[in-house]
């Protein structure tokens, strides 16, 4: 029986998927690699780590797995999306990667909009100027690193650059490219106008679709893995994207929740054409010539966890979130804002804080613990209610990441989005996107949906309550007030931070 591998560069790990053609999953591994913040705001990987651990983790899989290396026929990448990684004309690093969620570009935010225009770089890119994105990565470098800014040639993405290490071959796909803020979505090309007027005489690398083979395995890297020389590799995507794939978001009136360190609300959209103003972002998607939408909320299970190392370190995330269930709707008057390191959407305010509002001292820590699950889910709201708003239909949410791991959370997104919840039965997140493209790519399947359709596998479907649906709506309500009452006072309060 043949096998193909999904490999996911994470923020804080790679995770490795062995996959046959059905779609079980033989085996997996994941590997940890640390993350740098020398300053706040900053946040930074070392490439060279990314490589080291998804070797470690593919020999790991053909271990577990126990089979003949030779059945494995194709690989394919998904990971963070946004990460610069500046390279020689030798293809050597430059400097450690800057990740999407360092916010160190500000000014190079507004360097950006002031020279090229919002509504320019919105027809071009779809997409406003926020820090995380990598085209202003590259102009906080060119500004204060001119000296490392000379030596680059060209840049790549983090899946970008393992896949060049383990083929030799320099190329970014599109759902990745749309995330540099130097695309034009719509043409499919790098802007000329972006890179002309902003002076960014690095080259970018060539474009390819997220499911064309690129290569087969470098000698060396065989070697090390354990794998054959004649692996097919694809291109792969971003691991919204690659995300999307795996929980079969690939037609109108499909929609993802996915609920890990941020949060994501993604919707498949099969035009380039519509304008949603910057609110949410419009990237190309995995799947050839088709795009998506997405809102994102910074810091979703990132708030969970902080709650947690807070206020309950030893205590598991299960328990928390039943402990969260013995307050009601509304956690008895107490609401709160997930903005602990800011947010994005539909407010793309750095400066922002998180709040609680509404304490008083018969207020439990299960009040607590309810308000922080309801706070991120509303956030995610926002996103929802944009896309409901643009006239799209949002049939029913795929449910994946951490927010799938509980009866009661997902009870919370169904009503909280007044839409039937899904939840998988074998819920990988982009690793299995990533593999879903290696096993088209290789003609197991002969489409994407094809795919789709004999890996995914829904385990419930869970309904909304509508009485609970009509509360929230009255809190939602509440919730849209939080933000404009506390821009101005958590902006005043920035200088008294560390």
């Amino acid at each position: 029986m043949e096998h193909v591998i999904g490999i996911d560069i994470g923020t804080s790990a790679v995770k490795v998927l062995l996959v046959d053609w059905t779609g079980k999953v033989k085996a997996e591994s994941t590997e940890p690699y640390p993350l740098y913040q020398p300053h706040s705001g900053y946040s930074e990987q070392n490439p060279g780590d990314w490589v080291e651990k998804t070797i470690i983790a593919l020999r790991k899989v053909l271990k577990i797995a126990n089979i003949d290396p030779r059945s494995v026929v194709g690989l394919s990448f998904s990971g963070q999306m946004h990460g610069l990684v500046l390279l020689t004309e030798t293809n050597e690093v430059v400097r450690p990667a800057i990740l999407w969620n360092d916010t160190r570009t500000t000014e190079q935010c507004r360097e950006i909009e002031a020279r090229i225009g919002k509504e320019k770089l919105l027809a071009i890119t779809k997409n406003e100027a926020l820090e995380g994105f990598t085209l202003p990565k590259l102009l906080w470098v060119k500004k204060h690193e001119p000296h490392l800014y000379k030596q680059a040639h060209t840049f790549l993405l983090p899946k970008d650059y393992v896949r060049l290490r383990f083929t030799g071959h320099v190329a970014m796909e599109y759902s990745d490219a749309a995330g540099t803020l130097l695309l034009d979505i719509q043409k499919k090309a790098w802007s000329e106008k972006l890179c002309q007027e902003l002076a960014i005489e690095i080259e970018c690398p060539p474009l390819v679709e997220s499911t064309e083979c690129v290569g087969t395995l470098l000698p060396e890297i065989a070697e090390k893995t354990g794998l054959s020389t004649s692996v097919k590799v694809f291109a792969g995507g971003a691991d919204n994207a690659c995300g999307a794939i795996g929980a079969g978001i690939l037609a109108e009136g499909q929609t993802m929740c996915s609920i890990g360190t941020s949060g994501v609300v993604l919707a498949f959209e099969q035009t380039g054409e519509k304008d949603f103003a910057g609110k949410v972002h419009y990237f190309n998607h995995a799947k050839p010539n088709s795009y998506y939408i997405m809102g994102v909320t910074l810091a979703a299970g990132y708030s969970f966890d902080w709650f947690k190392r807070t206020f309950f370190p030893e205590v598991p995330f299960s328990e928390i979130v039943q402990h969260a269930a013995k307050s009601p709707i509304g956690a008895n008057g107490l609401l709160f804002t997930p903005y602990i390191v800011g947010e994005r959407t539909p407010y793309a305010d750095a400066d922002i804080r998180a709040s609680f509002i509404g304490i008083d001292a018969a207020h439990t820590t299960s009040d607590f613990a309810r308000a922080v699950l309801e706070g991120i889910t509303f956030s995610l709201n926002e996103s929802v209610e944009i896309i409901k708003a643009s006239g799209k239909r949002v049939d029913t949410v795929v449910s994946i990441g951490g927010g799938a791991k509980s009866i009661e959370w997902l009870q919370m997104q169904a009503d909280i989005f007044a839409t039937p919840i899904e939840k998988l039965k074998q819920e990988q997140g982009p690793s299995m996107g990533a593999a879903m493209i290696a096993a088209y790519g290789c003609g197991w399947f002969s489409s994407l949906e094809q795919c789709a359709r004999a890996f995914k596998e829904v385990e419930r479907v869970v309904e909304p309550n509508p009485a609970a649906v009509e509360r929230y709506r009255e809190l939602f309500a509440l919730y849209r007030d939080i933000y404009p009452q506390t821009k101005e006072i958590t902006k005043k309060l920035k200088t008294f931070r560390p």
